[in-house]
């Protein structure tokens, strides 16, 4: 039997170069070798389809270069040039990370593939001005899970795309709410509608119809494992793996002094995560730190094991009906699937 390796994420401070975070926006290893080919249209939901040819046609104008940039294509003419952007609208579930990932893998580099979080935190990390410069030397573009939760990254993503695509980079983006939508049950998006605008101008907007699983509800969470059961759990599970074993508390205290851009190093040769005495989580700013944890977590696929309340009760009732709630949603439901693979084993889909 090989002995378990302990490691503590809370003892971890990740130095990463910008190269080396720039390198991390590829699609994870469960969309790594994904194709057009490999998506199966639904035939009941004939957009399914259609989008896939769009995408394909969209592939083979990325690198080409294009007149006018974004201006151009705003205010100028030849609109049948095509927009800077592609734009997946459609619920949970209906495949539109496969057809970004599809996207990504057929078109040639230098490209960059992440979800909107991970651009916001690029900022942070590298500066708005360094972030224009490495990405306006890419073909292409993909933000999944496109978002806007607030009016400062209302302007920045505004920003931040209008020079891509003046740059003549080609963007694509996946959400499950229109461009022109965005931002609507957070703040005030009336005040911000002209940032919204130049972000919905950018679009070609591609419908992807399908059963919605927010239908469906969230998945029942398992049961937390008991404190005295904890480690006997680990060993008989996590046997010869490398664990993360971390005091909950600790572990949230230690997130607000790692940058979210770190996340991915932070969980470097991690294969499972063990929490002890996991409690709700009552401020904002520290869940939302927690939601990309989880985002990275899900990404590796690496199971856990918790003690404490179970992941349905880890965000306050404010939290699941508020401006965040979708990204709240998204983690808990994330962090079941990984609780159950390690104590149902069940794959984290």
């Amino acid at each position: 039997m090989e002995p378990l390796q302990i490691e503590q994420l809370s003892t971890r401070t990740p130095a990463v170069s910008a190269d080396e975070i720039l390198a991390g926006f590829a699609p994870t290893y469960r969309f790594g070798e994904v194709s057009f080919d490999s998506y199966r249209p639904d035939p009941a939901h004939p957009s399914q389809a259609a989008a896939v040819k769009a995408l394909r046609e969209f592939a083979v104008g990325v690198g080409t270069s294009s007149s006018g940039g974004l201006f151009g294509k705003l205010f100028g003419k030849k609109k049948d040039a095509g927009r800077a952007g592609i734009y997946l609208d459609g619920g949970f579930g209906v495949g539109k990370t496969h057809l970004l990932a599809s996207l990504w893998h057929a078109v040639p580099g230098p490209k960059a593939f992440g979800t909107f979080v991970e651009y916001t935190n690029l900022v942070g990390a590298l500066s708005f001005r360094k972030t224009v410069e490495a990405l306006s030397t890419y073909k292409l573009v993909c933000i999944d899970e496109f978002e806007l939760d607030d009016p400062g990254d209302t302007v920045l993503m505004s920003r931040l795309m209008r020079e891509l695509a003046d740059a003549g980079v080609k963007l694509a983006a996946t959400s499950n709410t229109l461009p022109g939508s965005l931002g609507e049950g957070r703040f005030a998006a009336v005040d911000f509608q002209r940032e919204i605008q130049v972000l919905a101008d950018q679009f070609d907007v591609i419908r992807v119809d399908g059963e919605d699983f927010r239908h469906r509800g969230l998945p029942a969470a398992p049961q937390p494992v008991r404190a005295d059961e904890l480690n006997s759990r680990m060993k008989a599970e996590f046997e010869g793996k490398t664990v993360a074993v971390d005091d909950f508390p600790s572990l949230i205290s230690h997130l607000a002094g790692v940058h979210p851009s770190r996340y991915r190093a932070l969980l470097d040769g991690v294969e499972a995560v063990v929490w002890k005495g996991v409690t709700p989580v009552t401020e904002q700013a520290v869940a939302l730190r927690f939601v990309v944890l989880a985002d990275r977590l899900y990404d590796k696929d690496v199971p856990i094991l918790a003690s404490g309340v179970s992941f349905d009760q880890l965000f306050t009732p404010e939290m699941m009906a508020g401006g965040y709630q979708k990204k709240y949603f998204r983690a808990v439901s994330r962090l079941t699937a990984l609780a159950r693979e390690a104590q149902q084993h069940e794959p984290a889909v």
